[in-house]
């Protein structure tokens, strides 16, 4: 079996293991139906003198058939013909490698540095999925395309979106494209130095740069794995380059209480936005002996500097004033881990 996997696999990847001008050659092909070697120059980049290596190429991998007249004619092959068997044994191929995979064990505290485009697209997507609650994305609009019906579920499911576009010369005009159906709150941002990322309920992280996610670029991207660590790419958002971008679309009154949060800084903004009573439960530690510690009552007071680099909320419990702040706290009595926001009572977790 171990034998007959690997032959498939040369097998595949001979056929699917096309050049440049080979490409070139077999599109136009197919788009004629039958070209001679010097129609083919002219129809695409491929040097004459190439032309012939080119197509025989192409004939070996029976994606065409050669015509010995004068002049030689390339004639295209029913791609059904074509592909038909190769198609048959990928199948085969990719349910035997399926039944050998393994699926990786996540460690709790797993930092990963990825170079693959095609990696850093599958995390950015992993990322978006596993979302319970509280999303945070730095996106550029061909992304957006490319994830909008990932977060439209995401939506649905009543998980809150902060999206960030970048370049905002190159977002879709709010009054074409419907924001709301794919995001809570939207802005946009000038520059493509903007990085790309991703961070879900403040724990699953994702952080790129745009160059990492162009084929000739030989960069990285950044994995935490539902990491602690994850915190560092939340705040950097939130205050560096949330702050400084223009609101293209806003729907913070739609989601029903109670509200889970991961992010103190979005707690405190939708509070103060919604105005009335709240309450809190809030699940986290305390800053100096570093034990777990959950916090209930009514919320009396906040803290919030429009820049964002403070936020805080004061929580009445029964033994009394309780200052909340986020990952990493110092000045505040609890680190808050998860947060959960109701209208008429705290909300049980």
């Amino acid at each position: 079996m171990a034998d007959d996997l690997r032959q498939t696999l040369d097998a595949v990847g001979d056929r699917f293991n096309l050049g440049d001008y080979e490409i070139d050659a077999y599109l136009a092909v197919l788009e004629h139906g039958q070209l001679t070697a010097s129609e083919i120059a002219d129809r695409t980049d491929i040097p004459q003198p190439r032309v012939y290596d080119t197509v025989r190429s192409l004939s070996d991998r029976q994606l065409v058939e050669l015509r010995e007249s004068r002049p030689m004619q390339v004639v295209a092959i029913d791609p059904e013909d074509a592909f038909g068997e190769i198609q048959s044994s990928f199948t085969e191929m990719v349910d035997e490698l399926t039944a050998r995979y393994t699926a990786p064990t996540r460690e709790t505290e797993a930092v990963s540095l990825v170079k693959s485009r095609s990696t850093i697209i599958r995390h950015l997507r992993e990322c978006i999925e596993s979302a319970e609650f509280e999303l945070a994305l730095s996106l550029t609009p061909e992304l957006l395309t490319q994830f909008a019906e990932d977060l439209q579920r995401q939506i649905a499911n009543g998980v809150s979106i902060d999206l960030l576009l970048t370049p905002a010369t190159a977002a879709p005009d709010p009054e074409t494209f419907d924001y709301l159906s794919v995001a809570t709150t939207v802005r946009a941002r000038r520059g493509i130095t903007t990085p790309v990322l991703a961070v879900a309920d403040g724990e699953h992280s994702v952080y790129a740069t745009q160059d990492a996610l162009r084929d000739d670029q030989d960069r990285y991207g950044v994995i935490f794995n539902r990491s602690a660590l994850g915190f560092l790419i939340s705040g950097f958002f939130g205050t560096v380059l949330w702050t400084t971008a223009e609101t293209l679309a806003v729907n913070g009154t739609e989601r029903p209480f109670p509200r889970r949060y991961a992010s103190i800084r979005r707690a405190v903004k939708d509070i103060r936005e919604l105005g009335g009573d709240f309450y809190a439960t809030v699940e986290g530690r305390d800053i100096e002996t570093g034990e777990p510690r959950i916090c209930a009552g009514k919320i009396v007071d906040l803290a919030f500097q429009d820049s964002e680099e403070i936020a805080a909320l004061t929580v009445d419990t029964e033994s009394g004033p309780v200052e909340i702040g986020g990952l990493v706290a110092a000045l505040e009595d609890v680190e808050g881990q998860e947060i959960h926001i109701g209208r008429e009572s705290p909300p049980e977790i």
